[in-house]
């Protein structure tokens, strides 16, 4: 043993692989993926991290496939795709200690739903961070976006929140999680899947008007249909949010481009399906959600496999 307290990230894509790397220095990290040579990247040279400025280091963690080789986790980051999370959640079933607990990072909606209906509401946690990387390759990520990550009030948390300060994560409490899922619900909404279906990186957005209407009405729509379920945005003007943070990431690839870049499958059903679902339940038309749903569904691989 290194003296390190053991961490489970489960997945291997671009955040799981930013958050590996950040806290392999502090912790015994594994991370648990699908994707063969995203593992034996890892398996062979750890997580190679590109920072804003250039440099770039290599960071140990073990990666496996083998769901076996992860028992008696206590703690686990959920960082896989929203349509691979019924797969990590049955994984976690077989590894996570009764008194262990799996927090939620992901996109979209319904995931804390899934992982607590296979582990139960004790060991599943919602968390919402804003952070953002760009997988170049498999074990290769850029650090991206910096921002708080919020979790919720929960003591088991206490001992992982402590992990990700020390890690250089900005770890915040919020009382009302709900509130900042579909903050990020709504700028994900008007900025993944135009950038998806464009082919742009996120501050090209800004240089095209009618690009700019539609993500306006994407958000504005997400907050209506927020609204309509009692939840309260986080921002007063949900469409100058997402312009805002488009052009404080003028320079990422959305995840949801990066998806459509390697043949992968989106997170669109979470995001602008979710939005369009939801609303037609509730009677709120999302009009702009729901093509951008078809969209982007027709461009894409539907999520039938598991790759990170």
């Amino acid at each position: 043993m290194n003296g390190k307290p053991p961490i489970l990230i489960v997945g291997t894509g671009a955040m799981a692989c930013l958050f590996g790397a950040r806290l392999a220095p502090h912790a015994d990290v594994t991370l648990l993926g699908t994707w063969p040579d995203g593992v034996a990247a890892l398996q062979d040279g750890g997580v190679c991290l590109i920072e804003g400025d250039g440099s770039e280091r290599a960071y140990p963690v073990r990666a496996t496939s083998d769901p076996a080789q992860c028992a008696d986790t206590r703690f686990a980051l959920v960082l896989v795709k929203s349509w691979q999370t019924a797969r990590a959640a049955r994984q976690l079933a077989a590894c996570l200690v009764p008194d262990g607990v799996a927090l939620t990072l992901q996109n979209g909606l319904g995931n804390l739903e899934q992982l607590q209906e296979a582990l139960g509401e004790e060991r599943a946690a919602l968390g919402v961070t804003t952070v953002g990387a760009t997988l170049l390759g498999p074990g290769r990520v850029r650090a991206g976006g910096v921002g708080p990550t919020y979790l919720a009030s929960y003591p088991r948390l206490l001992p992982l929140a402590e992990m990700l300060r020390q890690a250089g994560f900005e770890v915040k409490t919020a009382e009302d999680l709900e509130s900042l899922v579909w903050g990020k619900l709504a700028i994900n909404a008007a900025i993944n899947p135009l950038t998806a279906l464009l082919g742009i990186p996120n501050g090209e957005l800004l240089a095209r008007p009618h690009a700019l209407a539609l993500m306006a009405e994407a958000a504005e729509e997400t907050a209506a249909v927020a609204a309509a379920r009692g939840v309260r945005m986080p921002h007063a003007e949900p469409g100058a949010a997402a312009i805002e943070v488009a052009g404080r990431t003028a320079s990422n690839l959305s995840s949801m481009l990066q998806d459509i870049q390697r043949g992968a499958p989106t997170e669109i059903d979470a995001i602008c399906g979710a939005i369009a679902l939801e609303g037609e339940y509730l009677g709120v038309p999302t009009p702009v959600n729901r093509t951008l749903w078809h969209l982007v569904r027709a461009l894409a691989l539907p999520a039938s496999r598991d790759e990170t």
